[in-house]
């Protein structure tokens, strides 16, 4: 039998009652996943009244996509034995409202990768997507959703 990995975070709301009605409750949570200690401060998207401070789970599921975009690369490109040198990655998300469900109908990420002279772009073009189909967040988006990745290779 395989190995299934199991993962909880827990999610803490202690604000005014929503009883005020829609435009006063406050939207602040703190998101914490053990083992790790810290504590994520969260609020809803300032387009839905929350706090422009504090990341949204909007944010946190495209960051979640580029993270785990960018491990899965790296573990392709180390065990192909490519030297990466840098990985920088501008990801976008766009939810339109007047869609329903409301959603993610796109994910883009463009990462920015630099490796030591020697694989051609063709190779690291091919990783790349290879990273992408190994991307467990990306698998577990697979849905209505157009997920693109868009690299930018640089070498030196």
């Amino acid at each position: 039998m395989s190995k299934v990995h199991h993962y909880e975070v827990q999610c803490r709301w202690e604000g005014r009652s929503t009883g005020v009605g829609y435009e006063a409750y406050d939207r602040s949570h703190v998101v914490k996943a053990a083992p790790a200690r810290a504590e994520l401060a969260l609020s809803s998207d300032p387009a839905f009244r929350g706090n422009p401070e504090r990341l949204n789970p909007e944010q946190l599921l495209l960051a979640s996509a580029s993270s785990c975009q960018l491990l899965s690369f790296l573990a392709v490109a180390a065990r192909a034995r490519l030297d990466v040198r840098g990985y920088e990655d501008r990801a976008e998300a766009l939810m339109p409202e007047g869609e329903r469900p409301v959603r993610f109908t796109a994910l883009t990420l463009r990462p920015r990768i630099t490796l030591a002279p020697g694989p051609s772009e063709e190779r690291v073009r091919q990783l790349v997507e290879q990273a992408h189909r190994e991307c467990y967040v990306a698998n577990s988006l697979r849905a209505d959703l157009d997920f693109r990745i868009e690299p930018e290779i640089h070498f030196g």
